[in-house]
């Protein structure tokens, strides 16, 4: 089994109802290694690894792409959680 395995993941985490603790992540990893993260909280993308970090830098230098991201926990986020949770509640 040769090659190469490379994935995103999306995440939003939180603990209050409320959603004022609402972090949006992003990471982008190559064989298993997460390379580059990017994290609502911090602003920007960070990288992780050698590489991760140029990619990181590329990435920040997009202030277009690093603002839509920002904007992931109103946009994505936020909404998203408040279908399911109140799915969830509903239905207890």
């Amino acid at each position: 089994a040769d090659g190469y395995y490379q994935y995103q993941m999306d995440e939003c985490v939180y603990s209050t109802s409320d959603y004022s603790d609402m972090v949006y992540l992003r990471s982008l990893s190559f064989n298993k290694d997460v390379d580059v993260q990017f994290n609502s909280t911090v602003g920007k993308y960070v990288g992780l690894t050698e590489f991760g970090v140029k990619q990181a830098e590329y990435f920040n230098k997009n202030q277009a792409l690093v603002q839509g991201m920002k904007a992931s926990v109103d946009t994505a986020c936020r909404p998203n959680a408040q279908n399911s949770d109140s799915s969830v509640r509903d239905k207890t």
